[in-house]
C-alpha cells in the first residue's frame, strides 16, 4: 500500500488531543500525572467544552498543570483549590470547574477547604492524585502514607502511635451529603486508564447536570519518591496501596 494512503486523515487511529499543549512535561519518568492529564484533555475535547472549562492548580507536583492543558487556569494557594473553585463556579455557573490536587494539598493543609466544599455540594469536580508521599518536596510522609511505609521523615516506617493513622479522605467525603459521585481509580494499565477516563467523563457530566461535587481519587505511583523503578513502583502500588485504597466507586447518586 502506498504510504500516502496509509497516512490519510480517515485512516488515523489515534492522535494527541489538541487540548494538550506541546510543552514538555516536567514530571519524573514513570509518573502518573502525564497519563491523567491526557485523560482530562481527551474528556474535555470529546465533550467539546474546552472554551468552558476552568482548572484550578494549587501547590505540589502538579503546580505547573496550566502549562500542559489548553484551557483557562487559576493558581491557588497551597490547599485552597476547593475554595477558589467554589468562588469561580458561583461567579461563572455555566463553566466546568475542576481542581487538580495532590494528597498533601487536599488532605493536610487543605483539609478544611476539601471537607466544606464537598459538604456544601459545590458543583465542581475534585481530582486528586494519591501517591502516599510528598513527591515534590523530597519524599516526606503525607497524611495518606501507609503504616510502616518508609519516607524521608519516617525512615523506620510510619508509626500510628507517633504519626497517626493514614487518612482515607475519599471514604470521608463519600459520607457527606453534598457529594454526588466519589470514586477511586488508577492509570497503571490500559484497562485502568479506560476506567479512569470513564470516571472523569461522568464527573464532568455531573457538573453539567448540577448534581453536586464529584470527587475522584487517582491512586498513583511515585517512583522517584519511593526510590523504585517505574515498573517496580507500579508493582509496589498494586501490592500495598490498592489493598488499603481499593479501586472503584464509593458513591454514585
Amino acid at each position: 500500500m502506498d504510504i500516502n494512503e496509509i497516512i490519510k486523515p480517515e485512516n488515523k487511529v489515534y492522535g494527541k488531543s489538541p487540548v494538550l499543549t506541546d510543552v514538555v512535561m516536567h514530571y519524573c519518568p514513570g509518573c502518573s500525572h502525564g497519563a491523567i492529564h491526557k485523560l482530562i484533555a481527551e474528556v474535555i475535547e470529546e465533550m467539546d467544552i474546552q472554551e468552558k472549562t476552568i482548572g484550578i492548580s494549587p501547590v505540589g507536583c502538579a503546580v505547573f498543570a496550566y502549562n500542559y492543558l489548553h484551557i483557562d487556569w487559576q493558581q491557588a494557594a497551597h490547599g485552597r483549590a476547593p475554595a477558589l473553585a467554589t468562588a469561580t463556579k458561583r461567579l461563572y455557573p455555566d463553566k466546568y470547574v475542576f481542581t487538580y490536587q495532590g494528597d498533601g494539598d487536599i488532605a493536610a493543609i487543605g483539609t478544611a477547604e476539601t471537607i466544606h466544599a464537598c459538604n456544601r455540594g459545590e458543583n465542581i469536580v475534585v481530582i486528586f492524585v494519591n501517591n502516599a508521599i510528598y513527591g515534590m518536596t523530597g519524599g516526606q510522609m503525607s497524611p495518606l502514607t501507609l503504616e510502616g511505609q518508609v519516607t524521608a521523615t519516617t525512615p523506620r516506617g510510619r508509626r500510628a502511635d507517633l504519626n497517626g493513622y493514614p487518612l482515607r479522605i475519599t471514604d470521608l467525603v463519600a459520607q457527606l451529603e453534598g457529594t454526588c459521585y466519589v470514586t477511586r481509580q488508577s492509570v497503571q494499565t490500559a484497562g485502568a486508564v479506560r476506567k479512569a477516563k470513564k470516571a472523569l467523563r461522568k464527573a464532568f457530566e455531573n457538573s453539567a447536570n448540577g448534581k453536586g461535587t464529584s470527587f475522584i481519587e487517582m491512586v498513583s505511583s511515585c517512583n522517584s519518591g519511593w526510590k523504585l523503578t517505574p515498573v517496580a513502583a507500579n508493582k509496589w502500588m498494586e501490592e500495598n496501596l490498592f489493598p488499603f485504597y481499593p479501586l472503584g466507586d464509593l458513591k454514585d447518586k
